[in-house]
């Protein structure tokens, strides 16, 4: 846990899921600088608060939890299961109703009329994009934009898509490495923004496996977007076949493509999606719906790894874990990740899991199973097997 100052007060803030051993705060300089700017403790006059507020990519909900004792119910808007449940864990660390913010996803309605807009910069510039997009229509002349991010976090190509879809930009001075953007809609101009280019869809080509010629949907945010990766292609290559009426779970699914090949492989077996972003899930589902039979059996999760998931209830778990927690390198994810799949499946089942060789995850599997076998590699990536054991 760590703590957040601010003239409004402090905040004991914590990521989600708690853990004691990570060291990353859940809030940044960025977050800080934006918040001191509001306040008016950065030469210029304390913005007004009183209208409706929407507060887009909190990444574990500091902004969130700060401003909802001084805004009217502010909107929170995600494309992070996590961050919402750090949100709400936040919220009530720090006193304030289940109702004293209101939490959206990047796939629920935005509201109708914004008058604050405030933008955590995310890593992905599409996601950005996107959500500028979505929300352009909601702006008024009169409405404040400030987004926020670290220095590194914000380049000329950030500034361009404010400019292009909000109106005139500036940046601010850094502050501890962080940086401030201000936008002004222009008379019409966020109206007229237009429709955003997502989602966006592309044809597996021949040499991608178990993949070949399946249609992938992407909505904004989604990892290599334009094209397969190459360790899902490697994956693809070598994707084991479900059994009959297998349970299978496409365990961080991103767009889906992995379950969606397993299930056009064998139409019997029920293939259960999950990410933390709710754009990968909406990409996941309409890869699925695209492809696979019309009585294909799925499950579409947006959630903690496979928490939602039932003991002992799964045969196989395909899984391509992340080793980034937004600019954080950890493996953090992929222990949660490969624990909940020993959980979750059956005796007998099987955890599939590609990744760099650097990464090392051949070591943590044999400590968790007991046996880690390697299907396959290359230079860059190894594929690895790992067996629940019986009783």
């Amino acid at each position: 846990m760590n703590r957040l100052s601010t003239s409004w007060g402090a905040y004991d803030l914590t990521r989600f899921p708690e853990d004691p051993r990570d060291q990353l705060r859940a809030w940044s300089a960025a977050d800080a600088y934006l918040l001191r700017h509001l306040a008016g403790e950065e030469g210029a006059a304390a913005v007004d608060l009183s209208g409706t507020v929407a507060v887009v990519g909190d990444r574990w909900g500091a902004l969130t939890t700060a401003l909802a004792g001084h805004a009217r119910v502010p909107v929170q808007i995600t494309d992070s299961f996590l961050a919402q449940q750090a949100t709400r864990a936040n919220l009530a660390r720090a006193g304030h109703p289940p109702d004293a913010a209101r939490l959206l996803t990047t796939r629920d309605t935005p509201p109708a009329r914004v008058d604050v807009l405030l933008v955590r910069v995310p890593k992905s510039l599409a996601l950005l994009e996107d959500q500028l997009h979505r929300l352009a229509p909601a702006l008024h002349e009169g409405t404040v934009v400030v987004g926020t991010g670290m220095v590194t976090e914000i380049h000329t190509s950030t500034l361009e898509l404010f400019e292009r879809i909000i109106g005139p930009t500036r940046t601010s001075l850094a502050r501890q490495k962080a940086r401030l953007i201000f936008s002004t809609p222009g008379p019409g101009q966020a109206a007229g923004a237009g429709a955003g280019p997502w989602p966006r869809s592309y044809v597996l080509p021949a040499d991608s496996g178990a993949g070949a010629g399946l249609i992938v949907v992407n909505h904004a945010g989604i990892f290599c977007a334009d094209r397969l990766d190459i360790g899902t292609r490697f994956f693809l290559k070598h994707l084991p076949r479900a059994r009959g009426a297998a349970h299978v779970v496409d365990l961080g699914c991103g767009n889906g493509v992995l379950g969606t090949a397993a299930s056009v492989a064998d139409p019997d077996a029920t293939v259960t999606f999950i990410d933390e972003s709710f754009q990968a899930v909406a990409s996941a589902e309409a890869t699925f719906r695209a492809n696979a039979a019309d009585d294909a059996k799925a499950h579409f999760v947006a959630g903690d790894a496979l928490t939602a998931v039932p003991p002992e209830t799964v045969d196989l778990v395909l899984n391509n874990p992340p080793f980034h927690s937004h600019q954080a390198t950890t493996d953090a994810t992929a222990r949660r990740m490969f624990t909940g799949a020993r959980a979750a499946l059956r005796p007998g089942g099987e955890l599939w899991v590609i990744g760099n060789r650097h990464l090392g995850y051949h070591v943590r599997l044999r400590k968790l199973f007991g046996n880690a076998e390697v299907v396959a590699s290359d230079p860059k990536f190894v594929l690895l097997r790992a067996v629940k054991g019986g009783r």
